[in-house]
């Protein structure tokens, strides 16, 4: 039986999901196939889901909070975030998972010795990798260009700040989970508190991929270790992918082919 997956999301035209989760399938002989969908409103996720036939699907921004609600029943991590980026077809029923925050952790390995991390935006992504970062016992930092969203955080007793009352500290790690710079060339805060932020870190990430952002580029310009959101997108493929192939095919094997899809 030929199984059919695809991935939510607006724009999603850049996303490399498929080439990722089809070079699994074709160089296994998984008999499955993975699309794109654009979706330009969240509440119609599960209706499209199910009108298209699909055996499962990510979700990218911005559309995650909406795909949680969307559920009939979430699993593990994303219950505690509110935020699901994988979705499977159990028997009629929908399934959510996140697989952000441990392909996050994955990603960030080989930095050593973090503690203190500034996380910048509010959205889906922040609220995975904060609750995250928190179970691992690192201090998380908040920065959101308004109060908007900051209540959830609050909530996990972290510092929150706005650009209007930012106090810089010393980070191990700054995370840019906001979609600045992925299809225009704006910093996710003005200039001087990205400066002031840039100079206060050893590492920094983006949680955007195929394109050097203008956040990446400044913190290449200051020398630092960085990392755009590919090792990120690959962690989380290879655990949703895991979950597609309902762990028939083990990790390492998922990984090692779904590295080759980055080459071409």
């Amino acid at each position: 039986m030929h199984k059919f997956f695809s991935i939510f999301g607006n724009p999603v035209s850049h996303s490399r999901s498929p080439l990722m989760h089809n070079a699994v399938f074709k160089n296994l002989n998984y008999k499955a196939c993975y699309t794109r969908t654009l979706l330009q409103d969240g509440t119609k996720l599960k209706e499209t889901f199910f009108a298209l036939g699909l055996d499962g699907a990510n979700v990218t921004v911005p559309h995650k909070e909406s795909a949680y609600e969307a559920c009939d029943e979430v699993r593990g991590f994303a219950k505690k975030i509110g935020v699901v980026n994988t979705l499977i077809n159990e028997n009629g029923k929908l399934i959510g998972y996140n697989t952000d925050a441990d392909g996050f952790m994955y990603a960030i390995n080989e930095f050593k010795n973090i503690k203190n991390i500034l996380v910048l935006g509010a959205g889906g992504t922040a609220k995975a990798l904060a609750q995250k970062f928190v179970e691992e016992g690192l201090h998380v930092n908040i920065l959101n260009r308004n109060q908007a969203r900051l209540a959830y955080f609050q909530n996990l007793d972290l510092e929150c700040s706005t650009w209007d009352d930012f106090v810089i500290q010393k980070y191990d790690l700054v995370v840019n989970t906001t979609s600045a710079g992925l299809g225009d060339e704006n910093l996710p805060a003005p200039k001087e508190i990205i400066d002031t932020i840039l100079n206060n870190t050893r590492y920094v990430a983006d949680a955007i991929y195929g394109k050097v952002t203008p956040f990446l580029q400044l913190a290449k310009d200051k020398q630092l270790t960085c990392k755009d959101g590919a090792d990120m997108l690959l962690g989380q493929g290879v655990l949703a992918n895991e979950l597609f192939c309902n762990f028939e095919i083990d990790k390492e094997t998922i990984k090692k082919e779904m590295q080759k899809s980055f080459l071409y």
